[in-house]
């Protein structure tokens, strides 16, 4: 019967369902197979089993959404039905989002048209998140402080905040840490660097972490070197050595003071790049 008369699909959708569907609008056969002969290759970002992976209570799409793409709101009814299907267990979708005009746009329900068939997208940005302000806490949720960190770092409680920073970088990996550390510090106001200079230097604050005593000492290291780096090109133009290219890379890539302290020595009394090198 629907293959002789696609159009009982909205009739029976009209009648019986009571959808509003139009009168006059074309119908025709499709294809029943679903699997393209490229098949698209559906991935999120992160999936999250909870409990046994081979058997799980739940499951957790997560993605993370820098901006509105309207494409998602048909790819992540993929995520999630796909997924409850493969696994036979409930699923739900979390958006991470950067900031709170995203977090509503994304947050927009999806309707896939079957009658309250209704994808809400749960969505967070870092203004959501609650401040963490006790060390204990964020020693246990190290992740949940960085991200909320810099858009509490300005608020009543931006002191805290701050100091919970180290507190959550003493319990992860150096190499995580420097992840972590890179994405507040590029968030922070401001205000909230002079904050935090303000605590290390009138209170002496000494960081409790291996991880930013490291991180601050590397640093120093990395801009001494950027010093000497510059000091050495300025000798080098004062005599009138041609520096090509590759040269000028290699010296301010360089790291190592002592070596470039030894190129400096050289550049004194050398003639080319080449005697400077050695």
């Amino acid at each position: 019967m629907f293959r002789n008369r696609p159009r009982l699909a909205l009739d029976l959708l009209r009648t019986v369902f009571g959808m509003h569907v139009p009168d006059d609008a074309q119908v025709s056969l499709g294809s029943e197979t679903y699997t393209d002969m490229k098949p698209t290759e559906y991935r999120c970002d992160v999936t999250a089993m909870v409990g046994d992976p081979a058997a799980p209570s739940m499951a957790v799409v997560v993605e993370a959404q820098r901006r509105y793409d309207k494409d998602k709101t048909y790819s992540w009814p993929v995520y999630l039905t796909s997924l409850r299907s493969r696994h036979r267990c409930p699923v739900t979708l979390l958006v991470y989002c950067p900031d709170e005009a995203t977090a509503r746009a994304c947050a927009a329900p999806i309707s896939i048209g079957h009658p309250g068939w209704v994808l809400r997208p749960l969505t967070f940005c870092p203004e959501r998140l609650p401040p963490i302000t006790d060390p204990e806490q964020a020693r246990r949720m190290p992740e949940l402080t960085v991200l909320g960190a810099p858009a509490h770092a300005d608020g009543p409680d931006a002191e805290a905040v701050i100091r919970c920073l180290d507190a959550a970088l003493d319990t992860v990996d150096y190499d995580i840490g420097l992840l972590y550390h890179d994405y507040a510090a590029s968030r922070l106001s401001d205000a909230a660097r002079k904050l935090l200079e303000e605590i290390v230097k009138v209170e002496n604050y000494e960081w409790a972490s291996e991880f930013a005593r490291r991180h601050i000492a590397e640093g120093k290291a990395l801009g001494r070197a950027q010093g000497e780096a510059k000091l050495l090109l300025v000798v080098l133009a004062g005599r009138g050595i041609d520096v090509p290219d590759e040269a000028r890379d290699r010296i301010t890539s360089c790291t190592d003071t002592a070596q470039l302290e030894h190129w400096a020595r050289r550049a004194s009394t050398a003639s080319t790049i080449e005697e400077v090198f050695g």
